[in-house]
């Protein structure tokens, strides 16, 4: 996302599941438009890259959200044999297409298509901020890692879905306008290149993810703020806030043996 926040952001009561698959289209342009995302593909996807761990030699990477494949298609360049998972039939099938050597599976995230226990890595990118059921997913991922298994996963950093930037200034103030403690739904329009987006998302505090997480089993083993690199501010010098203040959180958790 390029500006999220009170300012931009719009309430939203409905179903995260059901929204984001009436976008699935949509995102499947806005994912694989070549050059379009550089927030995906020059900040938060390389700092993510460097989070995940070697390719598993017991099975298949779990690419959960998996989209149109995009990151997929960027761990197997890492050598991951990545197996993907989404619950927008739509964007399995783009995934698919994209990347026939790579499968993926329509699935729901509360109810992965594995048995119990048959992952050692899974990745979930950008996707917990829009799920129904936080704890739910986290312990269906639990229920799939093996004893010892790891989950990376990348999201919205929490303080940025409850303020704002106050002007489109490189040095504004960025300033608090929701209750940071409270978990509340919101979309956001994107227009940008000829290309719309409605994202769906829910803002939650980061005490409760990491309760989330510790509720399912997990113990957390690193945590990134990253922020964008000398190279992108000097080509995109709007960006220059973002190293002030971090859009993505990214963390790799173990499941507790």
């Amino acid at each position: 996302m390029e500006s999220v926040g009170p300012s931009s952001m719009k309430p939203f009561e409905g179903n995260l599941r059901d929204a984001w698959r009436a976008q699935a289209d949509r995102w499947a342009a806005w994912a694989s438009t070549p050059d379009h995302d550089v927030f995906f593909w020059r900040y938060n996807l390389p700092a993510f890259l460097d989070l995940v761990p070697d390719p598993p030699t017991d099975g298949p990477t779990l690419d959960i959200g998996c989209g149109e494949g995009r990151l997929a298609r960027a761990l197997a360049a890492r050598g991951h044999a990545v197996l993907g998972v989404d619950a927008a039939p739509t964007l399995v099938r783009a995934a698919a297409a994209a990347t026939p050597s790579t499968p993926a599976a329509v699935g729901d995230a509360v109810a992965l298509p594995l048995p119990t226990a048959t992952v050692s890595l899974a990745i979930s990118f950008m996707v917990l901020q829009d799920v129904d059921d936080l704890d739910a997913v986290l312990r269906e991922i639990a229920r799939v890692l093996v004893p010892g298994g790891r989950l990376c996963f990348a999201i919205l950093h929490p303080l940025s879905t409850a303020g704002d930037f106050v002007d489109d200034e490189l040095d504004s103030a960025f300033v608090f306008t929701r209750d940071y403690t409270e978990t509340y739904r919101f979309v956001e329009e994107a227009d940008r290149d000829g290309l719309t987006m409605t994202f769906h998302s829910e803002h939650r505090s980061f005490a409760t993810y990491f309760d989330a997480l510790a509720l399912a089993g997990f113990v957390v083993e690193a945590l990134r703020e990253p922020v964008p690199s000398d190279e992108l501010i000097a080509d995109e010098p709007r960006m220059q806030r973002v190293r002030r203040f971090p859009w993505y959180l990214h963390v790799r958790a173990r499941r507790d043996a």
